[in-house]
């Protein structure tokens, strides 16, 4: 079968499309013909060697599938040969095929394609493990929303709207915001033509803003956390622009605020059950239409490369997929 592998780390065009034996389902395992791979913005870290896991050579990136069940091992019953299922892993999706436990998979209704199911499982299980586990959010409360336009934010969009939030879009260009008020944002701020700062002290009014949800780091973090409303909290999600910031702490003291990190794949893995619940939900309200869970362009597995280069590029607002 084909599989798209790093075998060193380096950038995208390093990568290779290999021939490689088809993966057996061991015991508490299925084998799963991969019908779409999705891609996140981690995935141009991980082959570069940048990120917090470093897998062994070679492996093959993207962290969650979708795809039809071709058999399975040894004491399983949840799933059967031919269930349409969708799957998270860390890394190895990028491939015909991949054999994986049984409860890193979850059931695909018929109303719901391929193609959306493929990137469910990080952006929004992620963005509602923030929302709605670490930043309580509240009904009636302002959610400011950083790189609003890429695959978490507009998650945190959609699911914020979801939870009775007003959402504040703050993204690098105007394209950006329009594609984000197209998705339920109420306000807009452009910050590469407006300081952030300003615009969400201005948008937050005297009160200020009650949750931060920032997948993006660098130079926004510590003025969106000057924006904080007395008891706001900040979601430490990502550091899609390269710089991990330090923030003075004298601001978490002036504010009363929290600063919550934001670990989706440790957590799912200490309450798998809790991370069972939250899919359950997110696979019913896209199946209903709730969530968009848009998909900006299909790539096959062969022009992985150009599929992550226009993710490191900023170039993508929503999802990006691999049809092997």
């Amino acid at each position: 079968m084909k599989a798209i592998l790093c075998t060193r780390f380096g950038t995208a065009e390093d990568l290779e499309l290999k021939d490689i034996p088809p993966p057996q389902a061991g015991p508490g395992e299925a084998a799963v013909r991969v019908k779409v791979a999705a891609l996140n913005f981690f995935d141009t870290l991980i082959i570069a060697g940048k990120y917090q896991y470093k897998p062994p050579f070679p492996f093959s990136p993207a962290a969650e599938f979708a795809g039809v069940v071709e058999s399975v091992g040894a004491g399983v019953s949840d799933v059967a040969p031919g269930d349409r299922v969708m799957g998270h892993m860390g890394w190895g999706a990028a491939r015909e095929a991949v054999a994986i436990p049984v409860q890193q998979l979850a059931k695909i209704p018929d109303t719901l394609d391929f193609e959306r199911a493929a990137g469910l499982n990080v952006i929004y299980a992620t963005t509602l493990y923030a929302l709605r586990e670490r930043a309580n959010l509240k009904r009636g409360e302002t959610l400011a929303v950083l790189g609003a336009s890429g695959g978490t934010g507009l998650a945190a969009i959609e699911l914020g709207k979801m939870m009775g939030a007003r959402v504040i879009a703050c993204a690098s260009s105007d394209e950006k915001l329009a594609f984000a008020r197209a998705h339920g944002a109420d306000e807009t701020v452009n910050y590469a033509s407006q300081d952030l700062r300003d615009a969400l002290r201005r948008l937050g009014g005297e009160h200020g803003i009650d949750v931060v949800y920032d997948p993006v780091g660098g130079p926004y973090a510590e003025p969106a956390v000057r924006s904080l409303a007395w008891l706001g909290r900040y979601l430490v999600v990502g550091f899609a622009a390269g710089e991990i910031p330090k923030l003075p702490l004298n601001l978490v003291l002036l504010r009363g605020c929290d600063i919550r990190g934001v670990f989706w794949g440790a957590w799912l893995r200490r309450e798998p059950q809790a991370q069972r619940a939250i899919m359950a939900d997110i696979v019913k309200w896209c199946a209903e239409g709730k969530l968009s869970a848009h998909v900006h362009a299909v790539y096959p597995l062969a022009e992985t490369a150009a599929a992550l280069k226009a993710i490191s590029d900023r170039k993508v607002m929503g999802k990006i997929l691999l049809r092997p």
